[in-house]
């Protein structure tokens, strides 16, 4: 990818111009143009960008079909915008995290509709930057380098921005109690580490008053699921929590009637609170729970109450939503070997309503080492000539190891998602959104005072070391 930023005299962008050519393999397979397209629409990132010019191209070649990674061109795109900002401020002398509040989108625009068609329907950018740079404690940088330089070393740091896209097509929930007054969900969607079982039954939970032990997930059994497209997209939360939501009220739409015939009211007098219901003025109230278990009762309903309490929902992510953050990272290069030390990292991300901080600061954790990763050590390799990958080992291919990664500091501003029911922004792609850029700006910060004003990634120690020793051209 290569950009241009154009700025006027006060820091403020004028326009931006960026192209890209991507490697998508031997031939084109599932949803491999998805990081081609999504790695220009959110090139205007987070910032107001008045004039913008994209172009991307797919490009053959005689190696492996590629697909979507965690992020699946949003880190990409992120990556250029980012990078182009921090070269803009040591170029014109602007402070880093003055140029981006200069450029940031404000609160009170939005919705806002950026110039690839997004619209970004929530986000307060500058106040989650605010909080991030608290934590962090950035005004004591400067004693934190003056110790770095007396061990010999040299320490960089980085604020970084970033927007993404989440959520695609639709979906479907179910929601039966059994006679005992247990809930199953039937999930469209498909956990596979991200704790659906744990998330879904609180949300379930809190909407329907059933103790959260007696709820219990079914997912990826054909003989029990009738429909489902699964997780991908950072999807599962704001389509799959949304429909669990519509199942929900639907349940309580169709409980409502034997709820008032139990209680001897009419239906329209009967509210649904804190899992019952109540007759309005007066004391007399029911537990949904009671009123599910009298679905099932042998004899003593009238017919048209059927038997069994179960109801359907569906979502679809028109729009998507949009989780933003920022990122801090600090760095210590060794200028003799080219080895880099990521000393902290902070992260204060706007997923919406946090539904379980555990869960999705497990999310961001896993996403950062994929982006950490990515920046430091990840690289696939392949030889010019017969196209044989010569990276397809652990052995040959580098991944990132525990002592290679910080503690990370994590945090969250929850700006509620205006365009689902529950509030909710995706989360399982943040972390790898903004930690390659975070990485690399803070490499160069560190770089930067002895001539290197550019590294490509990975930015391992030899490429490191050899940019340091061989003078640029």
């Amino acid at each position: 990818m290569q950009g241009e930023l154009a700025l006027d005299e006060a820091g403020k962008i004028l326009g931006m111009r960026a192209q890209a050519l991507h490697a998508v393999g031997a031939y084109i397979v599932g949803a491999a143009m998805v990081p081609v397209l999504y790695s220009l629409k959110l090139i205007p990132s987070a910032y107001v960008v008045p004039s913008l010019h994209v172009m991307s191209r797919a490009v053959f070649t005689n190696t492996s079909p590629t697909g979507p990674y965690r992020g699946a061109g949003r880190p990409e795109a992120v990556y250029l915008t980012e990078r182009l900002l921090d070269r803009a401020a040591a170029v014109v002398g602007i402070d880093p995290v003055e140029i981006r509040r200069r450029n940031f989108i404000p609160a009170t625009a939005m919705p806002y509709q950026t110039p690839t068609g997004f619209v970004y329907d929530s986000g307060e950018f500058a106040a989650t930057t605010d909080r991030c740079l608290e934590i962090a404690d950035w005004k004591g940088f400067a004693a934190r380098r003056a110790a770095s330089e007396k061990r010999g070393k040299r320490r960089g740091r980085a604020l970084t921005y970033y927007i993404e896209d989440c959520g695609v097509f639709n979906d479907r929930m179910e929601l039966r109690f059994d006679p005992s007054g247990n809930v199953t969900i039937v999930a469209g969607t498909f956990s596979h580490g991200q704790g659906h079982a744990t998330t879904y039954a609180q949300m379930v939970s809190e909407w329907l008053g059933v103790p959260f032990e007696n709820i219990r997930l079914v997912q990826g059994d054909t003989s029990q699921v009738s429909f489902g497209r699964g997780t991908y997209a950072s999807r599962s939360v704001m389509i799959g929590g949304s429909a669990l939501k519509a199942a929900a009220d639907a349940l309580v739409d169709k409980a409502r009637p034997l709820a008032a015939h139990l209680m001897e009211a009419a239906p329209a007098d009967v509210v649904f609170k804190e899992g019952k219901f109540q007759v309005v003025g007066t004391d007399r109230s029911m537990a949904l729970v009671d009123v599910a278990r009298a679905f099932y009762r042998p004899v003593g309903l009238p017919k048209q109450f059927g038997i069994g309490l179960e109801a359907n929902g569906a979502w679809s992510a028109e729009p998507q939503n949009f989780p933003n953050g920022a990122h801090v990272c600090e760095v210590e290069v060794d200028p003799e070997t080219g080895e880099v030390a990521i000393d902290r990292y902070v992260v204060v991300d706007d997923v919406g309503r946090v539904i379980n901080p555990l869960i999705c600061e497990g999310q961001i954790q896993g996403g950062l080492a994929q982006g950490i990763g990515q920046a430091l050590f990840e690289q696939i390799a392949y030889d010019r000539e017969s196209g044989q990958l010569l990276s397809g080992t652990f052995a040959d291919y580098c991944m990132p190891r525990a002592d290679d990664l910080p503690p990370f500091d994590l945090d969250f501003h929850e700006v509620l998602c205006r365009t689902n029911p529950i509030g909710v922004k995706g989360v399982g792609e943040a972390g790898s959104v903004g930690a390659p850029p975070t990485v690399i700006n803070a490499i160069l910060d560190a770089l930067r005072p002895l001539g290197v004003d550019h590294l490509d990634m990975p930015a391992t120690p030899a490429r490191i070391w050899e940019r340091l020793v061989t003078p640029a051209k």
